[in-house]
């Protein structure tokens, strides 16, 4: 294990500290970016990066120029960074955390600072109780109540501290590969926990082995370079905490009862609790050595998963489902009702959201063909953002027009897969489009996403969302609930409502890929195709690298219990474009 350094953590905590208050002074955006990239850089760093800079290599990282490694210097070296005490003189340290509540930003933590000496959360939320804040200009009883939302909101997240899946994915296979490499040849280790269940965000990383030297095996975890901390090894294992902050739990157990480990340190644990429930029923007791018999006092010790559950008398349940939603009924061999044959990717026939540098995307029509076609897709949708969305360039009606020439035009010269024009149309807080019908008509394609106004009520967004819905022209609708995972909490929406309107007008509901979106959520998306929605998975792609997020919407998917028959891109295009409510 590496000596002990200032942790990644601390570093970029200040790093983003030294971002808030740049924001805060209303220092030049470039900078602000400059210090929040650096800060997820460090965050994220495998290695310890004070050590980096210590060694001068610091700005081998991407994000980490000189003078930023010379600011970790002086805080690896003082405890301080001289530009960061400079500016906490200006302003009190609760205005940060007000400026991180969701909805709030900068600009009126300045404001509320300065019309109503507002300076910590708890003096928002007096302020809000107590009506001042709608008196100030520019805020109003809308921003009150979002701010009391978001006052509640930022107290639940700061309990928690997750990373998406994705990274959190990436650092266990890069972790087990180095163990593979540096512990006992006969291991097998496996990711277990909520990695494998495919959740949406990840506090820990669970690996289970086998081992005839577990021992070798634990201390190997201990002594990798990207660990930060590590108690003591021993047979069971060992518990550690990485250089990114993510503890790391690996168990070992014997060959013999690997099934028994997998499956329990897999979870969930409400998954495992319903398990055990129904094993006592059974006279059977459930840990993670094996499964013991009361009446022959005999342990079942299982090498492979399978055999837990058929001797509980079930079938395998996939670990996307193990979350204790009515999977052990569904799962029984005697009554119960079967499990589902869950979507795959390799079931994905076709994109229908990405965009290119016609509006906020970094590749071309072209590139973005040519990686869809490497995904094996018979079809593409170009939906580069509307002139309202506020990001990227401004495609106007006559760009669209262009735009629509250029897919055509690009969909002419290639044989392995068709192109469609499309647009990510933003709703207006009235729900009507941002682009005339007698354009939208020229479309394959519509996709219609909220981007805007994320604060109104319950009763006016779920409003807004049905008029969308039922537009004639919108195909489908982006992200539905606007969450950003561990960002950004839903939007104030009747989805039973929607999912009603949705229904009626034959509109698709999307599950956005992207992983720091996963939207439609699972539960939501479960919930949506019992209603009788149509549901498509789309990468939201920006560059031609992420039109591989597609795995993850398929991994909501899967959580969401749906098979191929629940998503309409699972369909070559001519039987999805018959579906479109234009068509019928």
């Amino acid at each position: 294990m590496a000596a002990t350094e200032l942790q990644n953590s601390a570093l970029a905590d200040a790093l983003d500290e030294l971002a808030d208050l740049n924001e805060l002074d209303g220092a030049v955006s470039y900078r602000v970016l400059a210090y929040r990239n650096a800060a997820r850089r460090v965050r994220e760093a495998p290695v310890s990066v004070a050590a980096l800079a210590r060694a001068g290599r610091a700005s081998e990282l991407p994000g980490i120029g000189a003078t930023i490694q010379e600011k970790i210097l002086a805080l690896r070296e003082t405890g301080t960074i001289p530009a960061l005490e400079k500016l906490r003189q200006s302003y009190p340290p609760g205005l940060i955390a007000i400026m991180r509540l969701p909805g709030i930003g900068a600009k009126r933590t300045r404001l509320l600072f300065s019309e109503l000496g507002v300076d910590s959360p708890e003096a928002l939320r007096q302020a809000a109780l107590a009506q001042r804040v709608r008196a100030v200009k520019g805020l109003g009883p809308k921003f009150e109540q979002a701010a009391l939302r978001a006052l509640e909101a930022g107290t639940e997240a700061g309990a928690r501290r997750r990373v998406t899946l994705p990274t959190a994915l990436q650092t266990a296979q890069e972790i087990v590969r180095e163990l593979q490499a540096a512990g006992p040849p006969d291991a097998r280790i496996e990711i277990a926990g909520s990695i494998r269940r495919a959740v949406d965000a990840v506090k820990d990383i669970d690996l289970v082995a086998v081992t005839v030297e577990p021992e070798k095996l634990a201390g190997a975890l201990a002594g990798l370079e990207r660990i930060e901390s590590a108690g003591t090894p021993s047979a069971a294992g060992v518990r550690a905490r990485s250089h990114s902050g993510l503890s790391i739990d690996l168990r070992v157990a014997a060959p013999d009862q690997f099934g028994n480990l997998l499956q329990h340190f897999t979870g969930s644990g409400a998954h495992n609790a319903a398990l055990r429930e129904a094993a006592v029923r059974r006279a059977l007791h459930v840990s993670e050595y094996g499964i013991e018999d009361e009446r022959s006092g005999r342990t079942l010790r299982c090498a492979d998963e399978r055999a837990v559950y058929e001797a509980l008398g079930m079938r395998f349940i996939p670990p996307e489902l193990r979350e204790s939603r009515g999977e052990l009924a569904a799962a029984a061999i005697e009554g119960g009702s079967g499990l589902p044959d869950l979507i795959e990717l390799r079931d994905i026939r076709g994109d229908l959201h990405c965009h290119t540098h016609a509006s906020d995307g970094k590749a071309s029509i072209e590139e973005m063909a040519a990686g869809a076609i490497t995904c094996g897709y018979g079809y593409l949708a170009i939906t580069d953002h509307s002139a309202s969305h506020g990001f990227g360039n401004d495609v106007s009606p006559d760009e669209l027009r262009r735009q629509i020439e250029r897919v055509r035009e690009c969909d002419a010269e290639l044989e392995e897969i068709e192109l469609l024009a499309g647009s990510e149309v933003n709703v207006l807080p009235d729900g009507s489009l941002d682009y005339e019908d007698e354009l939208l008509e020229q479309l394959d394609w519509v996709v219609a996403s909220i981007h805007t106004s994320f604060s109104m009520g319950r009763e006016e967004m779920t409003r807004r969302m049905v008029r969308a819905v039922e537009h004639p022209l919108v195909d489908a609708i982006g992200h539905p609930t606007g969450r950003k995972v561990e960002q950004r909490e839903p939007y104030a929406l009747d989805l039973d409502a929607v999912f009603d309107a949705a229904a009626r007008a034959g509109t698709f509901l999307e599950i956005n890929a992207n992983p720091d979106r996963r939207d439609l959520p699972d539960p939501a998306a479960r919930a949506a195709a019992a209603a009788g929605v149509k549901l498509v998975i789309d990468s939201d792609a920006h560059r031609v690298s992420t039109l591989a997020n597609m795995r993850w919407g398929v991994a909501s998917a899967r959580r969401a219990w749906l098979t191929s028959h629940d998503v309409a891109n699972t369909l070559e295009w001519p039987r999805l474009k018959a579906l479109r409510k234009r068509a019928r």
